[in-house]
């Protein structure tokens, strides 16, 4: 009896001190919830105000200031507008984008000051229907960081969320073109009601009583699966032009590809000249460097004189490496002694960023650079679409009369013989015969362009110009272009039976090349030219090679030929080839694409055109 009390007075010990343990483990889970919910209190979003620096702790409070101090009333204007998620993006990136320029952004009428615009503003009723952002650049975060975009919806409860979806449905169906027929074909009655308000009345109706819309309105849901899916497809754009962005920069972040650069001297002397040989230029100049790297070309305009050197940079490792370069070389700039100091040669601002968002990192007033530097050319010069963003720089920071260097582009081209393919080096490896892989490459080559080095020894015909880029006029839609050209044989391939013992000289393909001119127009003391061209010293870009389908057999104009054999054979060489090159920025973000077509000519004017090649740089 004893032991059975003493086995009771024990078993009920251990269930008293199970209960304290669980009691103590709930009071630190609670502790520990209280403590999370702490953190969370204390990392209150911040939502910063459309239209002022006003900033507060939730949407419902933003709005509320937004409607009562700016008469604006977001979820207003979303109702009026129809705007779906996407659409309601748009219109917060728009409006900050207007506001930032002092803008209104109802009638786009700018202001010496934003206290200017806030006396000015208008509600939006006042728009009358026009809506200003629907443009897909909208989607792209105006402000870094805003906490506005992830938020704005979350103000209403999931029912409200579903009738807003089922309203939105309803303002779609009631601006669609179809409505009226909608309404004739007798599937809504809207006779109640005169024109399009009845129907407005009647979709309302349907829509709040629940009923589907599916089978009576097939067309207006295939037009709203349409809009969603522009804007999906848009998402999609922005988010990969995004991820080739960082591949992009990021690839710049490697320091062999700055060493392949700075080594290159052909490119970065003629930059030193363009920017130290040129004193009444760069003589306290403002300068924009546009994808400064290492910083080299702010280095040189600081030691020519600059007073100030804006160096921007995408990739975020070149852009602390350009910081530290400049400043262990004393021309990082520290704009607090600068009234102190005001000869000092700290004058280079690094700025990490592209430079279309550089207004959002630092202050540059609109046509305030004296002069905007840019070692922007890729392969084939286009390569990488960098240009884009210089023209940016151009049009929004490049005072009147600014200096572009360099100022003008040129693309030229030439076609090539058997050497400028690697079928020598197959024909003969370390004594055997693998021409049977070189076959395959050369056919392989004439879906791909190739970036190698061609011999001068290797052209066989004159050169053509393909393209002028005069950097001071053009537009962006004027990168893409096409150009025919004839290329006819090199003199010495005429006379000389050196080169064509049969009399007859092979082409293989073409070859493209650029120059880019620093000309007298800014640089007037001593002008500058870049070159890449095969009869140049050679560059780190190379030549880019198009091979054709098959070699063309061409000769010079006065040989006799047989009449009924194949244009561009052995029998009929072609006297010139005709070529019709297009090169236009690709789907594919910074890529670009290139057409060539080929038509040989013969000495009698018979012509005989090959299938056009697409390739993809």
């Amino acid at each position: 009896m004893a032991n059975e009390l003493n086995e009771s007075e024990r078993f009920a010990k251990e269930v008293k001190i199970d209960e304290e343990e669980e009691e103590e483990e709930e009071e630190e889970q609670i502790e520990e919830w209280d403590d999370w919910q702490s953190e969370e209190e204390d990392s209150v979003l911040d939502f910063l105000c459309l239209f002022c620096t006003s900033r507060f702790d939730s949407t419902l409070a933003l709005f509320k200031h937004c409607s009562l101090d700016h008469s604006f009333d977001f979820h207003g204007v979303v109702r009026n507008f129809a705007l779906d998620f996407y659409g309601s993006i748009k219109l917060i990136n728009y409006i900050r984008s207007q506001v930032a320029e002092n803008k209104c952004w109802v009638c786009r009428r700018s202001f010496q000051c934003n206290g200017d615009l806030q006396n000015h503003f208008h509600v939006g009723c006042e728009m009358d229907g026009k809506v200003l952002w629907e443009d897909d650049s909208y989607l792209k975060p105006y402000m870094e960081d805003d906490s506005l975009l992830h938020s704005f919806a979350c103000d209403e409860d999931e029912d409200d969320c579903t009738t807003s979806m089922d309203k939105e449905v309803m303002r779609e169906l009631i601006s669609s073109e179809d409505l009226a027929e909608l309404c004739s074909n007798g599937e809504l009655d809207a006779q109640t009601e005169i024109g399009q308000k009845g129907c407005c009345l009647e979709i309302e109706r349907i829509v709040a009583s629940g009923i589907s819309l599916d089978k009576s309105s097939g067309s207006f849901h295939q037009k709203n699966k349409n809009e969603q899916l522009r804007v999906s497809r848009g998402i999609v754009a922005a988010r990969e032009i995004k991820s080739v962005n960082d591949n992009y920069f990021g690839a710049y972040g490697s320091f062999g590809i700055h060493r392949e650069m700075l080594s290159d001297k052909v490119r970065t002397d003629t930059y030193r000249c363009a920017l130290l040989s040129n004193p009444t230029l760069m003589d306290q100049a403002t300068v924009l460097d546009v994808g400064c790297g290492t910083g080299i070309l702010s280095l040189f305009a600081a030691q020519a004189g600059a007073s100030r050197v804006i160096a921007v940079e995408a990739s975020a490792k070149m852009a602390t490496v350009a910081t530290q370069v400049a400043k262990d070389n004393g021309l990082l700039a520290d704009w607090s002694m600068r009234c102190e100091q005001p000869d000092s040669k700290n004058v280079v601002s690094v700025v990490h960023c592209m430079v279309e968002d550089l207004d959002k990192h630092v202050q540059v007033p609109p046509h305030s650079v004296d002069v905007l530097v840019s070692e922007w050319m890729g392969y084939c010069l286009l390569y990488e679409s960098m240009l884009n963003s210089v023209l940016y720089a151009r049009d929004h920071f490049l005072k009147p009369g600014g200096a572009i260097l360099p100022d003008t582009a040129t693309i030229f081209g030439a076609g090539f013989g058997r050497g400028g393919t690697s079928l020598p080096f197959w024909e003969n490896v370390y004594g055997y015969d693998m021409s049977c892989i070189g076959k395959e490459v050369v056919e392989d080559a004439s879906c791909v362009p190739i970036v190698d080095v061609v011999n001068s020894q290797d052209i066989v015909t004159e050169s053509a110009m393909l393209h002028f880029f005069d950097l001071v006029l053009m537009k962006q839609d004027e990168m893409d272009f096409t150009s025919t050209f004839d290329l006819k044989l090199k003199s010495e391939h005429m006379v000389d039976s050196a080169y064509a013992p049969s009399g007859v000289t092979w082409c293989y393909g073409i070859v493209l090349w650029f120059e880019t001119g620093f000309t007298s127009r800014f640089c007037k003391e001593t002008p500058a030219l870049l070159s890449t061209s095969p009869y140049s010293p050679k560059t780190h870009w190379s030549q880019t090679i198009f091979t054709f389908k098959e070699p063309i057999a061409m000769t010079a104009a006065k040989s006799i030929t047989n009449s009924s054999a194949a244009i561009g054979s052995k029998e009929c060489p072609a006297t010139t080839i005709r070529s019709r090159i297009s090169i236009a920025r690709s789907s594919e973000h910074r890529s670009i694409d290139v057409s060539m077509e080929t038509t040989g000519i013969s000495s009698t004017g018979r012509k005989h055109s090959w299938p056009v090649q697409i390739f993809n740089l």
